[in-house]
């Protein structure tokens, strides 16, 4: 039986001596305790190395899935093809079918098969002759290292260290662009203030004053390639009857020096930025799909890496940048963020102020997924991004036309919903309630009643008109007399006029002696409790 064994030097192949002994599993151990019982049980027929490590990498990526490498089918057709008849044992069984599919040998792989590898492993320094043991370490490392990356798809293309510091650059370069753009500004407006509220991009105006220098030249420079026409026109109206004060050479010199750093910087960032969006193409598409560029390169240099930031949970996703916020929140006991960085995403900008927490809330676990699998996912495409963002799309479409589907049925159809009509009747404010203080006094009411019977007694034709009881308490037995006569009066159907005027007269005047009595007790009343009051104080 010969034995094919795979080292991080080469590929060896062993013949076995005793294949009795393989049947004896458990103490297979035992023959292999020292190199020279372990060279009477195998012996070494044929050693193959490899050439350097890229050679040992591609040998050992081929027996991870599965293939036969050129260097294996090459040893294999030298040494394993003279003798057809032996067999062959080896450790993968997936190796084994295509072995015996391609070059027609027979192979074994079983528990005996399994121990053996392990035996010759502890002694393989004594078997292998002509290998020191240092190299084999080293190429051991090496190969370990190189097989690491390959598994985990490592390249260069991947290394998101770059993405973190382009991201902190753009930023820095947009402080310092604005500070020197606020400094051009004020130092030229000092010259030319005008200028400053013509022409508001900030780039346009760096080359306006770059090419003006002395507002004097206005008339004789042409700035069609910088400003519009009518914006040109204006300009050269503006310089004509500026207010500005007038300044040297030296110092329109040092501005166009200025206004030199500033486009330079703009080109840069120009440049950066296009830099910064193919390599978060490379490395995280389905992120950049989800968030944009700047948003997914700032969830990244926050995070710290782009692997750092897949072992983060969706919650975490969406509130980081604002930590601030939510551990005041926590210690004050108020309501946590709803957003941090991803607010600056499109689909949430785009979104009303009452739907931006449950877009922040799905788009922060739709982008979660898209991490984990620009992390460690194999494929380089961005169809799930784009998958993804379409469904947020659609359910943000729905949010704001604040569909409500069905809960029973088949939820497909829209509910639908009357046309609201508002029949409730329309009421007038009153607005005698305001106030809990009478308007008019019982003295005045009583009054304008006397008023009212006087008129009705001095009409002809009117039927006479009642006066109101006043209480109880104050009126006297006299009007009691007078109301117990007036249900006989009625009876009568003839009566003179001047009867009745002389029966009305006593009345009125008795009714008013019992008004002014009331208000005077009345009157007394509040002068008493304003003492008491008086004394308690």
């Amino acid at each position: 039986m010969l034995v094919l064994f795979e080292t991080a030097a080469g590929y060896a192949i062993f013949k076995v001596l005793d294949e009795s002994k393989l049947q004896k599993v458990d103490s297979l151990y035992k023959e292999f305790e020292t190199p020279e019982k372990a060279n009477k049980v195998v012996k070494l027929k044929h050693f193959e190395k490899f050439q350097d490590t890229t050679e040992a990498l591609a040998a050992a990526t081929a027996l991870v899935e599965g293939k036969i490498g050129k260097s294996l089918k090459k040893v294999l057709k030298k040494v394993v093809a003279k003798e057809a008849h032996e067999q062959l044992a080896i450790s993968d069984v997936k190796l084994g079918g295509v072995i015996k599919e391609k070059l027609d040998l027979s192979c074994v792989h079983s528990p005996a098969v399994a121990e053996l590898m392990r035996c010759i492993r502890s002694q393989m320094e004594a078997l292998i002759t002509g290998l020191p043991p240092r190299e084999i370490s080293a190429m051991s490392l090496g190969l370990a290292h190189s097989l690491s990356r390959y598994k985990l798809k490592f390249s260069p293309d991947k290394v998101d260290t770059m993405i973190v510091q382009a991201i902190s650059l753009l930023d820095d370069l947009d402080k310092e662009l604005n500070n020197y753009i606020m400094r051009c500004r004020e130092w030229y407006g000092w010259h030319f203030p005008e200028l400053g509220k013509i022409v508001t991009d900030n780039l346009a105006y760096c080359k306006s004053v770059r090419k003006i220098g002395d507002r004097t030249n206005v008339a004789g420079s042409d700035l069609s390639d910088l400003l519009p026409e009518e914006i040109e026109a204006e300009v050269k109206l503006a310089a004509e009857i500026s207010m500005g004060t007038e300044v040297s050479e030296q110092d329109i010199g040092n501005i166009r020096h200025l206004c030199d750093q500033v486009i330079e910087i703009t080109d840069y960032r120009t440049q950066l930025y296009d830099y910064l969006k193919n390599r978060m193409m490379a490395i995280a598409p389905n992120l950049t799909v989800m968030v944009g560029e700047l948003v997914g390169a700032r969830l990244i240099s926050h995070a710290g890496s782009l692997l750092n930031l897949a072992k983060h949970p969706a919650s975490t996703v969406q509130i980081l940048g604002a930590e601030k916020a939510l551990f005041r929140a926590l210690k004050t006991r108020k309501d946590t963020p709803k957003y941090g960085l991803i607010y600056h995403a499109s689909l949430v900008g785009q979104t009303t102020a009452k739907n931006k927490g449950k877009i922040s809330r799905m788009l922060a676990a739709k982008a979660a997924l898209a991490i984990r699998y620009d992390a460690l996912g194999e494929d380089t495409n961005a169809e799930m991004g784009a998958e993804n963002r379409a469904k947020l799309e659609a359910r943000l479409r729905q949010l704001e036309e604040r569909g409500i589907r069905r809960i029973s049925g088949t939820g497909k159809a829209m509910a639908k919903a009357d046309k609201y009509q508002h029949k409730s009747e329309v009421r007038m404010y009153d607005p005698s309630g305001d106030s809990t203080i009478p308007s008019t006094s019982k003295k005045r009411k009583f009054e304008e009643m006397e008023e009212e019977e006087e008129e009705a007694a001095e009409e002809p034709e009117t039927p006479v008109v009642k006066a109101k009881k006043p209480k109880k308490e104050a009126v006297p037995e006299e009007e009691e007399a007078v109301e117990e006569e007036t249900p006989k009066k009625k009876k009568k159907k003839k009566k003179d006029k001047k009867a009745e005027a002389e029966a009305e007269e006593p009345k009125e005047e008795e009714e008013e002696v019992a008004v002014t009595e009331s208000t005077e007790k009345k009157k007394k009343k509040k002068k008493k409790k304003a003492k008491e009051e008086e004394d308690d104080e």
